[in-house]
């Protein structure tokens, strides 16, 4: 059992000792892994050469709502900085509660950081800049931007990780959020703050009690209202939308009750506001206006969801026995695309745009979308290693020959009714090396299904226990903290961020472990 263990996770340790030690890309590293993972299952669990690529294919399939949602939202985000749209919501976001650190660091972080993260847009790109040029150091302006969001991960890119929990585990889009919303109004506070310490230490924390209480318990309890209140059901995936945006009124309220000015723009420089002539907000924000739009119509009109959704799945089957819905029809992706295609009637871009958009496109997306995919297909070899190839039915025939059934035997055996606890570390791991929560929820939820089963412990608590996790991980992930330090050019930094970062993401998951225990 125990080189059986060590085997499976052998490809994993090695995935984190190629990104920590030898500062290796997501991408690459996760192919090494996969490699790995290949020729283990291979020679050590009785896998076909065969099953591992039809399993890896169907994980590159099942990575969809992730790896494409990345490759369309960088097309997105990469057309609005061409055309100068992204640069115009910049000027109107750096003019934003001048006065109130606490509230600024809310409505930014917590509020914008949920909204953008939402819709495929990456704070960690997008809010550096804005935090130095407010005044912020350089140390908080990365380290701010990567955990503000972490709460919501689950409904990142339009809710791309709650798509692949509800899938893999066989549970309904609103079942599945309900589950994950029991922990966000804590977690979402307890982040708030986290980033306080990170700024003022205890001074602040102390002097932004309300506004941080106030952020924290509207952005996870926005959570709650979407899972739970019957006509917001049918929106489930748009709850990043809903919370940031909540979260950032909320907060504007906040500041007019005070008596504090909510725009000042003293602080914007002359290209400031020539750039800001040269468009119109509602222009700026046109790609993401007709997204939302588009993506409310599909999920609030019934007859349409339920044929996109339920009717035209546009199943696809790799392994005799297991099908994997699409669904490209109603997923988030399509509607990136056609969003921004759409968007370019207003904008109205020139011919220099474009080409420079298709260019830095090409170059930008396919190593993320293939980080994002990898993962996934890690995950399907390990979910379905001693798989044998018997006519018509294709089935594990012996659990020793199964690397999650491995794991889930040695877990059950080494935690027991600790379980619950110790899967929110788990997922700290997973996110930390794979970089997204959606991968840790494809990597770990077999395993949680067959570990939970043999504690007779609730299996989706224990699964978003793990997801929440991995989201919490952001703040620690390296390729996150690198790529938030290269736009204010404070390479270097991300390093000093970690030291900090660590100890409140540890802290954070343990306090989901805790809720985990209680919730089990």
């Amino acid at each position: 059992m125990g080189i059986s263990v060590f085997l499976t996770l052998l490809p994993i340790l090695a995935i984190a000792f190629l990104m920590v030690k030898k500062q290796m890309a997501a991408d690459r590293s996760g192919m090494v892994g996969w490699i790995l993972m290949v020729v283990i299952a291979l020679f050590f669990f009785n896998t076909s050469l065969e099953v591992s690529l039809r399993a890896s294919l169907a994980g590159l399939i099942s990575s969809f709502p992730v790896s494409i949602m990345v490759l369309a939202s960088i097309f997105q985000i990469t057309f609005m900085q061409a055309t100068g749209a992204l640069q115009r919501i910049v000027i109107f976001i750096k003019t934003l509660a001048p006065t109130d650190k606490v509230a600024q660091i809310m409505l930014l972080n917590v509020g914008a950081g949920t909204l953008l993260v939402s819709i495929g847009a990456t704070p960690i790109s997008i809010l550096p800049p804005i935090l130095v040029a407010m005044g912020y150091s350089t140390f908080v302006a990365v380290a701010l931007p990567a955990i503000g969001y972490d709460a919501l991960c689950t409904f990142a890119l339009l809710g791309a990780p709650l798509v692949v929990f509800a899938d893999l585990t066989g549970t309904p889009l609103v079942e599945s959020a309900q589950v994950f919303a029991k922990f966000l109004p804590v977690i979402s506070t307890l982040i708030g703050f986290g980033m306080l310490w990170i700024v003022g230490r205890f001074k602040l924390m102390k002097e932004g009690f309300i506004p941080c209480i106030l952020a924290g318990v509207t952005n996870g309890g926005a959570a709650i209202a979407m899972s739970h209140i019957p006509f917001l059901k049918s929106g489930v995936v748009l709850t990043g939308v809903v919370a940031g945006a909540c979260t950032i009124l909320v907060m504007l309220v906040y500041l007019k009750i005070t008596g504090q000015p909510i725009i000042d723009r003293s602080n914007l420089s002359r290209e400031d506001l020539r750039l800001e002539k040269q468009m119109s907000l509602a222009r700026a924000l046109s790609p993401w206006l007709i997204l939302i739009s588009i993506l409310l119509v599909l999920n609030f009109c019934q007859p349409l969801f339920d044929l996109l959704f339920n009717k035209v799945p546009m199943a696809v089957s790799f392994i005799p026995g297991q099908e994997i819905k699409t669904r490209m029809l109603w997923n988030a992706y399509t509607w990136v695309f056609i969003s921004t295609i759409l968007a370019a009637v207003f904008i109205k871009p020139s011919g220099k745009a474009i080409k420079e958009t298709w260019n830095k496109w090409v170059q930008r997306a396919p190593r993320p979308t293939l980080a994002a995919a990898i993962f996934f297909a890690i995950a399907f070899v390990m979910n379905n290693s001693g798989m044998q190839n018997q006519g018509e039915v294709w089935k594990i025939t012996e659990a020793s020959s199964n690397m999650i059934a491995v794991l889930a035997q040695a877990s059950a055996a080494t935690f027991g009714s600790l379980y619950p606890f110790a899967s929110s570390f788990l997922g700290l791991f997973g996110g930390f090396v794979s970089g997204s929560e959606a991968s840790t929820i494809a990597m770990f939820t077999k395993y949680h299904l067959l570990t939970s089963k043999m504690l007779h412990v609730d299996p989706l608590i224990v699964i978003a226990a793990t997801a929440i996790g991995g989201g919490l991980a952001s703040v620690i992930s390296p390729a996150k903290l690198q790529n938030a330090a290269a736009t204010i050019d404070a390479l270097g930094i991300e390093s000093q961020v970690i030291k900090t970062a660590f100890i409140i993401s540890i802290l954070l998951t343990t306090a989901s472990a805790i809720m985990a225990m209680l919730f089990i």
